[in-house]
């Protein structure tokens, strides 16, 4: 599988940034306009309808149309794993159904002094087998743009 990974300093307190990045205000905030994402709903681990925060286990159906092209490609991710440690902590979704034939995103905090690093990191595979897997390495193109947004959006939503 191809891996895409991109990383940013944030001039915002730590737990602000964990915070905002755990909830699905945080996930509208953060995606491109030109995405056209629409939540379809998010389920707790217990089964609750919109979660405070998104726990492991929570589940997330949502939908894309980028740049309103073709139709709407439904989405769901469940995070799998959330960990906060003394000044680190990470969490991960992992799509379940979508467009993608795997798709894994492990987003990591870091304290860093009176700011935050925000790594993310995405395990993913393209359908369509070997031909999937021999263009992976070019998905790169297509993720940039959304990751530097996410990065730039943050800063603009969480530094002073």
């Amino acid at each position: 599988m191809a891996t895409y990974e991109r990383s940013v300093r944030v001039d915002a307190p730590f737990d602000e940034v964990w915070d905002f990045h755990s909830t699905e205000s945080g996930l509208v905030d953060l995606t491109p306009e030109w995405m056209n994402l629409e939540i379809e709903s998010v389920r707790g681990p217990d089964g609750e309808a919109d979660p405070d925060v998104l726990e492991t286990g929570a589940e997330i159906e949502s939908s894309v149309r980028p740049l309103g092209v073709g139709p709407r490609q439904g989405w769901t991710s469940v995070i799998t794993a959330r960990e906060e440690d003394d000044g680190s902590a990470y969490f991960t979704d992992v799509m379940e159904d979508g467009p993608f034939t795997e798709w894994e995103h492990t987003h990591m905090f870091f304290a860093d002094g009176d700011g935050t690093i925000v790594r993310d990191r995405v395990v993913y595979e393209f359908p369509f087998g070997a031909l999937g897997r021999a263009v992976g390495p070019f998905g790169k193109v297509g993720f940039e743009p959304f990751f530097r947004y996410r990065h730039r959006r943050t800063k603009e939503l969480l530094e002073d």
